[in-house]
């Protein structure tokens, strides 16, 4: 019996899986608010701290957090080596040049000095 529905017709099937493939695409664009930024800096002097995405600061972060949470642990068939992090080094961004220290010459620590308290 053929079907009468126009679910089952060539162009509504194509328009179904174009809309799946879509929507697909959208919940795992890799650039969107909770995930990967375009370019990743670590935050420097006048700048606020924020997130990092942990692709950023490891590159086998899916064996490390494994191996922190005890993932595998149980295993007595093939029991896990550990694991050496590949840390990578992210780089800094910074709004404002470094601040000056000046010391007095020759700096003079007394021993016998109480910290100042204010009542």
């Amino acid at each position: 019996m053929a079907s009468t529905s126009n679910k089952n017709t060539p162009g509504n099937y194509a328009a179904e899986q174009r809309m799946n493939s879509h929507i697909g695409d959208y919940r795992t664009y890799i650039h969107s608010a909770p995930a990967m930024a375009i370019t990743t800096h670590h935050p420097g002097l006048g700048v606020m701290p924020a997130k990092t995405a942990r692709s950023e600061l490891c590159s086998n972060y899916c064996d490390v957090e494994s191996q922190l949470r005890g993932i595998g642990s149980t295993n007595l068939v093939t029991p896990q080596k550990p694991v050496n992090p590949d840390f990578k080094t992210p780089r800094s961004l910074n709004f404002i040049d470094g601040l000056q220290v000046h010391l007095p010459e020759p700096l003079v620590v007394e021993k016998n000095q109480r910290p100042y308290m204010n009542n």
